[in-house]
């Protein structure tokens, strides 16, 4: 997964699976899956949220100016890709 010049580095599908599964078994109940990457280690995380106004507290990747962007936003349970502008 984000493979390509788009993205800057990929994700192996077990390893995104396993972000789902970790978010949906949760006991908070989260509703939403970022990914995250983070520019300092240089890897992507997974950031859990249970609602859409949280997806706002993260600045799109490449625009974003800190140390983590967002990538993309997955609804856990439909496992959907959620735009987010």
């Amino acid at each position: 997964m984000f493979e390509g010049s788009d993205y800057p580095n990929s994700v192996k599908e077990q390893v995104f699976e396993s972000w789902l599964e970790e978010g949906r078994a949760s006991k908070i109940s989260y509703q939403y899956l970022l990914i995250v990457w983070n520019v300092y280690d240089e890897k992507y995380n997974p950031v859990y949220v249970e609602s859409r106004e949280e997806i706002g507290n993260f600045e799109l990747y490449p625009a974003a100016k800190g140390s983590e962007a967002l990538i993309a936003v997955y609804d856990l349970y439909s496992e959907s890709r959620i735009t987010v502008f």
